[in-house]
């Protein structure tokens, strides 16, 4: 029975490849995947890029215990810790002042102290984590301990950290996050800053596919790129094969499909892709769970103009000079919170660009880029900078084939009662063979916006299958 099920799988993702090269494990032979792009990996996306490699899309390993990725590739040396990059910052305000280790450090236990908070206080918190933040850190902050911070400072620091918890959750404004469902979210123990050394996350595909990179492994033959799926008709019966139609005009039948594409690409074509329409609970999930757009900033210098101890800094605007970089053209940098050393990396310093802005700013030339990135820098460091050798931004909202980042529990997932369980939730026949699934990492309870997420609901989805096969199998003999 395993052998003779046609699988098709949508993506070549983290998802779509544990998915595929999971059934292959499970004896399953006809495996199929359809990818739109010209490259496998999704969101995972590693380009050669100064000294070494940098990652576009997916960067950390975050976590090691109940981290599939992790453990995946704990004893190939692929990982090395980031260390202290994003705790050890610089604090600058837009006036040049570089705040003293003493006023930064109490700003960062104010920062702590809300961050601890949050698993007692969210549970029961109904409305949104911009709200809980902003209430949480400025009620600290008015302990006596911290009475000497100067008001103004506490607002810049609040409005720094505000952007880069919007990083973090990926949406375009954290008044969109439900406070509530930001618990959803698990940490895995351990180091969270996992990099990937000089090698990128792209060693992870080819870690699944047993490959050296050469050609697609165990996929080898089963993985068609450049095939952009337009249609999935499907029968609520279950006794007809769904039809699956691409945009070059060919058809697959199957006995079964796993779809993997980002949820962003499931907002944007719910209704023309499926034939007959998704079941309702299905697409209040889709409608219901948020996604917005990051964009990573890659800066490469000739050489190293700063201190090789040097972490980075954070932006800390003061209210006069926000107010004027609102009435400029470079009213997008309001969007970008601060600049960091790369690991493996020394001449190349990184950044983000959040919030509304991630989706501007893909509509800027790479020149006006570039020079609202350069402006930025010289503002705060008051500094000649040399002109970069190279730069990137990505652009991860324009691919038609991604359309954004990653997931985020939204408050509208909170008034539709919905949640990653019900796009998770398969469509089956009325005899219980599963027809459609959906993995993805907006598709996992706790490990979304995250590869092993992703990684993890691949596994899920093939082990439901030959689940399913092992049950009917059992019920012949």
């Amino acid at each position: 029975m395993n052998t003779n099920a046609k699988i098709v799988i949508i993506g070549a993702g983290a998802s779509g490849i544990t998915a595929a090269t999971k059934l292959l494990s499970y004896g399953f032979k006809n495996v199929l995947i359809l990818e739109a792009q010209d490259r496998i990996g999704g969101r995972i996306y590693t380009v050669p890029f100064g000294d070494n490699f940098i990652d576009l899309g997916a960067q950390w390993c975050h976590g090691e215990k109940d981290n599939i990725v992790y453990e995946l590739v704990k004893d190939k040396n692929y990982l090395d810790s980031t260390e202290n990059i994003y705790d050890d910052y610089d604090c600058i305000r837009s006036d040049g002042e570089v705040l003293s280790e003493t006023t930064s450090n109490k700003l960062k236990e104010i920062l702590e102290e809300y961050l601890d908070s949050k698993k007692e206080d969210l549970p029961t918190f109904e409305g949104s984590l911009a709200s809980y933040l902003r209430e949480k850190f400025l009620k600290t902050s008015e302990l006596p301990r911290y009475s000497d911070l100067d008001r103004d400072l506490v607002e810049e620091f609040l409005n720094y950290y505000h952007k880069f918890e919007v990083s973090m959750e990926c949406c375009d404004s954290l008044f969109d996050v439900s406070g509530k469902g930001h618990l959803d979210y698990w940490n895995c123990e351990g180091d969270i800053g996992l990099n990937w050394k000089d090698k990128g996350f792209v060693m992870l595909l080819r870690t699944l596919l047993q490959t050296d990179g050469l050609d697609f492994g165990v996929m080898n033959k089963r993985i068609l790129l450049r095939k952009e799926v337009t249609n999935i008709s499907w029968d609520k019966s279950g006794l007809k094969p769904l039809i699956i139609t691409t945009a070059c005009g060919l058809t697959f039948e199957a006995d079964h499909v796993i779809c993997t594409v980002s949820l962003a690409v499931l907002k944007e074509g719910f209704k023309s892709k499926f034939t007959p329409s998704l079941p309702e609970r299905k697409l209040k999930a889709i409608q219901g769970l948020g996604i917005g757009t990051v964009n990573k900033v890659f800066i490469h210098f000739e050489k190293r103009w700063w201190n090789e101890d040097w972490c980075g800094f954070s932006i800390l605007w003061k209210k006069e000079d926000l107010e004027e970089l609102r009435q400029s053209k470079f009213f997008w940098l309001e969007d970008v919170f601060g600049f960091y050393a790369v690991k493996y990396q020394p001449n190349i310093l990184s950044s983000w660009v959040t919030g509304s802005s991630a989706k501007y700013v893909e509509t800027l030339s790479k020149s006006e880029q570039m020079e609202g990135i350069m402006f930025l820098m010289k503002k705060f460091l008051k500094r000649e900078i040399p002109q970069p050798i190279d730069f990137i931004i990505t652009s991860w909202h324009s691919n038609p084939f991604i359309r954004g980042s990653y997931s985020h529990r939204s408050m509208e997932t909170e008034h539709l009662t919905t949640g990653s369980w019900d796009l998770a939730e398969p469509v089956l026949s009325p005899n219980g063979r599963p027809i459609l699934q959906f993995a993805g990492e907006a598709t996992h309870n706790h490990y979304y916006s995250t590869v092993h997420g992703a990684v993890e609901t691949g596994v899920r989805e093939a082990e439901r299958l030959n689940q399913f096969y092992c049950d009917k199998k059992k019920s012949h003999l």
